[in-house]
Parts: structure tokens; C-alpha cells; sequence
């Protein structure tokens, strides 16, 4: 994976980086849809970061110890590690980079950078007396990777207690294990909620956590003896390291815990911790807690993002292996899949795709508003100009408004998406300007203008033609992090750069509402279709 944030941008050394990190993934099967969400909400957060100029850590990786790994690699007649092996490098990383995923890591469980630093960690808390040894009985799952509450099971017709994330049986797993001190930590994890409002988010999670807490915490088993594919637990071989302990403190090891202490204290803590709502208990009670017990700071946001459900369609609902990404992208492209779901649903909540629903979006908001705007501008730049952008001579109210509209549109854009993670709320601030624009465009038609070839009338068509082309390089900058590649079309075709306005990665959010940066005499040149028309639908 490229890294393309903070090196790129030369960002200055002691300065804290806007830390985000996503689940890393089990690697039992092959990516889907649920993945691939959160991954691009990640994404598009750290380029808009990256966009206002700031120092941007973005990290993902995958998941490769565990019971259920064991299993599956022994299902399919190899090693766990081989199995894991296959799948990161010929499913997971590839798709990544399909759907332009600039993290700066990628981090495997089963990397020494990583399991060294996991058993120093778990042995500070030894040594501290944070864990003893016990034994468990209990209803585990192996697909969650841990014994659950006989209250939060469900019940089949025949009686069999289910998990309520796989809706599969759990097994009564009983052991000699090592636990962590949890049930300490509820007061103070409850007195940092409430310190700290916003650490969980959205607020229905929020209340899930702290009702949780409220209730009292019981210790957490943190070893496993009956399976070995894991982290040996360092003072006692015969277990190994709870798959999740491990899991979690990859946001400390990929960032130089234990290892490289410059880097870690210019990166840690995570600003957010982008998840899945079926993983907030680990994440918001048992990840917090484990860094107060070893006195490091705990994260800034704990976000969790609602389920991908599938409809209209017959495929499998409850686990979206029914349609893979490439699926999508190989029909509408990969900058349409990356705003269509961060479009279409808000983040937080659970939300259904459709094929149905991404034709219409991607034809109406895509192709008729956006695409064709930026078609219908450049064209008649060069049927009335040549293709050299005029200079704007005749402005008058109609131009203000747009101006203005603009400055609405950066303000809440950049609020909603780079402080409050409203990916929808601030891709729909730019749509609403787009429209905006079309509509002055088709107020003031410039094809009629046009036709009066007095010198009022060139310098009306003029500025008409320079303030679309100027909102549209607004619009540019403020949708490249969501649709790079269009973006970076758009730009070109305005010829912003080549008139002196820089690459396009180097404009800065906070400036796109300044009006007027677009210089007069660009060479603006129609190029392809920004989002072509769709052919029919695969079968």
C-alpha cells in the first residue's frame, strides 16, 4: 500500500497526526460489502484531512489468529498461516488498492513488529497484578471469538441458544484461564464517558456502552488453552493470548509501541476508531480500559457504523457474501461505489443497498447533475471561447449567489464530514451547490446570450461561463477525497493546474470557498464522460 499522507505532504515532525484506523478484518473468507464500507469511510476521512493540509496517519490491516482462523485454514487443508497468507495478499490488500485505499499501513496480526510488542504489553499488565489466573465455563462463539451472556443469546424454534450476530449455536466452552481485572474499571470508564461526551458515537451507541457498564463489568478471560494458534501468553506456554487482546493493540503496535517511541507519541492515541456496531463493547469498554490499566491515553472517537443490509435483490441478507464489491465497480466504477454507500447511507445507522437505488442515484445526482454539468460547461467554453476560460467582467447578484452559496457549501462540507463524520450530510452540502449552479446556468442561458454579440453580450456570456467553470473548480477539490479519479478528470479538463493553480491534491478544503482562484485564460478542454451511461444491468 502506498503511503501518501504525511510524507507526501512533508507534514513537520512533533506534530500529533490525525490518527484513524479501521477494524482489522478476519481473514476467514474473502472481503464484502461491510468491509469494504467501513474501509472507504476511512478513506475518504483521512484524504479530507490530508486535503486541509494536516499531518494524517491511516492505518487497516487483518485479523489472523483465533479459533475461527484455525478452523478454517484445517477446513480448506492448510495452515493457518497459510491461509492467511493466501487470502491477505490475493483478496484482501488487491481490493484495497481496486477501490484507491491511500493507507499508510497495513498491519498483520501475525507480523513480529506486532506479536513481540503484544506479549510486552500483556506482561506489563502481569507484572502490575492486572491479571490472574482463573477458570471460565461458559456459552462461547467461535465467529464473535467470545463467551457471551446467557442474556444476549437467542433462542431457536427447537430451543438451542444462538449467537445474535451469526445466529449460529455457541458452544459451552469451559477452561483454565488468565483474566483481566475488567470489573475495576467500570467507575472510571463510566466517569470518562461522562468527561467525554462524544467518545462514542452516534449517541445510541453511546447509551448502549454506558447502560452496559452500569450494570457492572465482570473480569475478561484474556488467554485460551485449548487451541495454540495465537500469542503465547509469556510467562506460561500453555496459552495463548485471547484472539481480541491481540487484536486491539494493533492500534498501538502498528504506530511504534514498544518499538519506536517518536513515532508513537506523534500518532497515538487514535483520533477514531472507525468499527463495526456488532464489535462497540470491545472497542468503547474493554480497549479503553486495558490503556488506562497500563497508563496509556485512550482514544479521541470510538465510531460505530450501522450493518450493510442487501434488498431487492435474492442474495444473502444477513452476510453480504452474495455480492462482492468488484461486482459493483465493474458496473458503475469505483468513484460511484465509493460515494454511493457514504451517500445513500447515514453513518451510524443500518442502511439497504439495491441495485435499483444506485441506478437511480448514480443517474440523477452523477451523470444528470454533476457529470453533465461539467460537460455542458466545458463544451461551451470551447464552441464560445475556444476553449480559454474568459475573465468575468459583468458580475452582478446572480454571481454573488453563487459565491456565496459556495462558502455555505465549504463550511458545512468540512464541518459535517471532517468534525462530525456526516459523510452524507456533507457530500449532499456539495450536491445542493451543484445544483445551484445548474440552476443559475439554466436561468441565465448562455446559449441565448450568446447570440447578442454586442460587447455587453460577450462579457455577460463571459461571466456566466467563468463562474460555472470556477464553481466547478470548487467542487473539484471538495469531491477529491470522496471520487479521487473524477476529481483529478475534472481538474484536468478546467486546466487548473497547467494555469498555475498546483496539483490538485495540494488545494487546500479551507480555500475552495475563496472565490475567484480559477485564473482567466485556463485552456479548458471537454474530456470523457465523467460518469458514463450505464449499460444494463449484469445478469
Amino acid at each position: 500500500m502506498a503511503a501518501t499522507g504525511s510524507e507526501k505532504q512533508g507534514a513537520s515532525e512533533g506534530v500529533k497526526a490525525f490518527y484513524v484506523s479501521t477494524p482489522i478484518y478476519y481473514v476467514n473468507d474473502a472481503p464484502h460489502l461491510g468491509h469494504a464500507y467501513t474501509t472507504v469511510a476511512g478513506d475518504v476521512l483521512t484524504r479530507w484531512h490530508r486535503q486541509r493540509g494536516e499531518k494524517v496517519w491511516y492505518l487497516t490491516g487483518t485479523d489472523e489468529h483465533g479459533q475461527k482462523i484455525m478452523r478454517t485454514a484445517d477446513a480448506n487443508g492448510v495452515t493457518p498461516q497459510e491461509w492467511c497468507d493466501k487470502l491477505v495478499e490475493e483478496a484482501w490488500k488487491p481490493l484495497w488498492e481496486h477501490l484507491e485505499i491511500a493507507n499508510d499501513d497495513f498491519i498483520r496480526t501475525t507480523e513480529k513488529r506486532h506479536t513481540d510488542r503484544v506479549q510486552e504489553f500483556v506482561q506489563d499488565l502481569y507484572d502490575k497484578g492486572e491479571i490472574y489466573k482463573g477458570g471460565y465455563e461458559g456459552p462461547y462463539c467461535v465467529g464473535c471469538e467470545e463467551y457471551k451472556l446467557p442474556g444476549d443469546l437467542i433462542e431457536a424454534e427447537d430451543g438451542t441458544k444462538l449467537c445474535p450476530v451469526h445466529k449460529k449455536p455457541v458452544e459451552i466452552l469451559k477452561e483454565e484461564n488468565y483474566f483481566f481485572k475488567l470489573s475495576e474499571y467500570g467507575p472510571k470508564l463510566i466517569e470518562f464517558y461522562e468527561a467525554n461526551p462524544g467518545f462514542i458515537q452516534p449517541e445510541s451507541a453511546r447509551n448502549e456502552v454506558v447502560n452496559f457498564v452500569k450494570q457492572g463489568l465482570e473480569d475478561l478471560s484474556i488467554s485460551r488453552s485449548t487451541f495454540d494458534w495465537g500469542v503465547p501468553v509469556p510467562w506460561d506456554d500453555k496459552h495463548v493470548i485471547y484472539v481480541w487482546i491481540d487484536a486491539l493493540l494493533n492500534y498501538a503496535t502498528a504506530v511504534g509501541y514498544g518499538a519506536n517511541p517518536e513515532k508513537f507519541d506523534e500518532t497515538f492515541p487514535a483520533n477514531v476508531h472507525l468499527i463495526g456496531k456488532d464489535i462497540l463493547r470491545f472497542h468503547a469498554v474493554i480497549w479503553p480500559a486495558m490503556l488506562m490499566a497500563n497508563g496509556l491515553p485512550v482514544p479521541g472517537k470510538v465510531a460505530a457504523n450501522g450493518w450493510l443490509m442487501v434488498g431487492g435483490e435474492k442474495m444473502s441478507k444477513s452476510n453480504l457474501t452474495g455480492i462482492k464489491p468488484q461486482d459493483l465497480t465493474s458496473h458503475f466504477g469505483v468513484d460511484a461505489y465509493r460515494w454511493y454507500f457514504l451517500r445513500a447511507i447515514a453513518f451510524g445507522q443500518d442502511g439497504s443497498f439495491s441495485w435499483e437505488d444506485f441506478t437511480a442515484r448514480y443517474t440523477s445526482e452523477l451523470a444528470n447533475d454533476y457529470g453533465n454539468l461539467a460537460s455542458r460547461v466545458a463544451a461551451m467554453v470551447g464552441k464560445y471561447f475556444g476553449g480559454t476560460l474568459p475573465a468575468a467582467t459583468a458580475s452582478g447578484p446572480a454571481e454573488q449567489a453563487i459565491a456565496d452559496g459556495l462558502t455555505r457549501a465549504v463550511t458545512e462540507a468540512d464541518r459535517k464530514v471532517g468534525e462530525e463524520l456526516d459523510f452524507q450530510g456533507g457530500i449532499l452540502a456539495v450536491f445542493d451547490f451543484v445544483k445551484q449552479v445548474n440552476g443559475y446556468i439554466t436561468e441565465q442561458e448562455p446559449w441565448k446570450v450568446a447570440k447578442d454579440e454586442s460587447e455587453e453580450g460577450k462579457a455577460r456570456l463571459a461571466t456566466i461561463l467563468y463562474t460555472a467553470a470556477e464553481a466547478l473548480r470548487a467542487v473539484a477539490v471538495l469531491l477529491n477525497p470522496v471520487m479521487p479519479d473524477t476529481s483529478q478528470k475534472l481538474w484536468d479538463s478546467l486546466g487548473a493546474e497547467a494555469a498555475g493553480l498546483g496539483p490538485l491534491a495540494d488545494q487546500r478544503v479551507q480555500d475552495a470557498g475563496r472565490w475567484g482562484r480559477l485564473p482567466a485564460g485556463a485552456t479548458v478542454t471537454k474530456g470523457a464522460v465523467l460518469f458514463p451511461r450505464l449499460e444494463e444491468k449484469p445478469a
